[in-house]
Parts: C-alpha cells; structure tokens; sequence
C-alpha cells in the first residue's frame, strides 16, 4: 500500500528513542520529511544522525512542559520542514506511585507534562495545518484500564483522551483527524533493562507474555507501522478514535 508519505513533513516529540523514533523510522522509510524533539540534544542529535540527516531528518532540543517549547518547535518545523502535514505528540510517563503515596508536586508535574504540554502544541500547530493534515497523540492502555503502581498516568491519560476526542469533533469540519495510539508492552531500550536476562526478569517476562493473546511482546518497529499509517492519508477517514497497540492484552472493546 501506497501511503502517500513522500514529501511530507512532520514534527513528532518524544521521538530521540523508543516509540516516536520507531514512528520517525517509519514515516523516513516511506519518503516523508521529520522533525524530532526530546529534551535530550545528544539524543536528538543521535535520532538525527541514525535517521540519516538532511534533508529527510532534522532535530530540536525541547521540553514540552516548558511555556515556550510548543511556539518554539512549531517555527522550526515550519522553517526546516516548509509544511506540515502531521504530529506525533508523545511525552515521557510521569512519576510512578500509587494513588495515596504520590506526592502532590507529582500530579502538579505530571500535568504540565501530560497534559498542558501537548494541549499547548496541538494550539500552537492547528493555525499551520491545512486539510489532510494529522494529529496523533501516544498514550497508554491506562486510558481504558489502569496500570498497577502508575497513578499519576491512570488518572491524566484517560483526560487527554477525551480531550483528543473533542479535539477530533473541534477539527474535523477543517479535515484535520485526530486520533490517539494506546500501546501495550513493548520492548523498548527504554524498558529493556526490565528483561535483561536474569532469572528474575525472565520470569517477569513470562508473566508479561501470557496475558498476552499473542505471547509475546511487541516491537517498536510494530508500533511504528501503526502510528505511520493513521498519520497517512491511507487512514483519512480514521479521526476520533483510540487504537490499541498491544497485542490484544486490553480486555475491553
């Protein structure tokens, strides 16, 4: 299938590593043009480099929870992109803890991050994106189901989804799709260290896999595909909805 990638241009945040950057990866491969954040300059200089640099790959130091990020990545995409026609909005998870341990200054925190961050991009982007264009946020199968010792992200998570869905219902008449991307357990650098072969892990492991209908846990380079695709013009009747990534361990519709 022909995605219609090529000379697309698209800002994806979150994406020096782990799931933006398999996104990235994906979008790259299919002709499309990135620009890449995450508050790491080393790792977006090496997101840069590994995607193969200009013209197809391009990099910004921010840090979504900070007031000026979202102005500040929206001009450089303009200028090193010349157009946008998509963003992938991923940010980092906030704090674990549960529910009565966690402190206040993290709920505080894991709004700015989860929450006013992307809301402060998505309204920096939208006066820049025309008919056709894509917002795609990642967030987590806590937003149907909470994830045990995750407080702070089963209790913001679920609330940005619904903001994507208004969202979706504020953009549509413009031909702007919103959707949201909920991936499961997957083997990132990130969390690889969670299954670094020792006797412990390996049984953590298989007790990850079996709640999963497909015994195994996923690739970034899977999740990659999926984001490519809603972010395409394959997917253009796909706005407003959440799609799971995950093997099929959600136990909901």
């Amino acid at each position: 299938m022909d995605l219609g990638l090529g000379g697309r241009g698209f800002l994806l945040t979150g994406a020096s590593r782990g799931l933006g950057f398999a996104t990235a990866q994906a979008l790259v491969h299919d002709g499309a043009r990135v620009l890449v954040s995450s508050r790491s300059a080393d790792g977006v200089a090496r997101a840069v480099e590994r995607l193969g640099g200009e013209p197809a790959a391009s990099g910004l130091a921010a840090d979504l929870a900070d007031a000026g990020a979202a102005e500040a990545l929206v001009a450089a995409a303009r200028e090193r992109l010349g157009r946008l026609d998509g963003v992938l909005i991923s940010v980092g998870g906030p704090a674990p803890g549960s529910v009565l341990d966690t402190p206040e200054d993290a709920w505080r925190a894991g709004v700015d991050s989860v929450l006013l961050g992307p809301l402060r991009l998505v309204k920096a982007l939208v006066p820049h994106l025309g008919e056709g264009a894509a917002i795609a946020f990642v967030l987590s199968t806590s937003v149907r189901q909470p994830l045990d010792g995750l407080a702070v992200s089963n209790g913001l998570r679920p609330g940005l989804a619904m903001t994507a869905k208004g969202l979706a219902d504020e953009l549509g008449p413009r031909g702007i799709r919103v959707v949201g991307l909920l991936p499961g357990s997957i083997l990132t650098d990130q969390n690889r260290h969670l299954h670094d072969g020792s006797d412990e892990a390996t049984a953590r492991r298989a007790r990850s896999e079996a709640g999963i209908p497909l015994r195994r846990l996923g690739r970034p380079e899977e999740f990659g595909r999926v984001a490519a695709f809603v972010l395409s013009r394959a997917a253009s009747y796909v706005t407003g909805t959440m799609i799971a990534v995950d093997g099929g361990r959600l136990r909901s519709m």
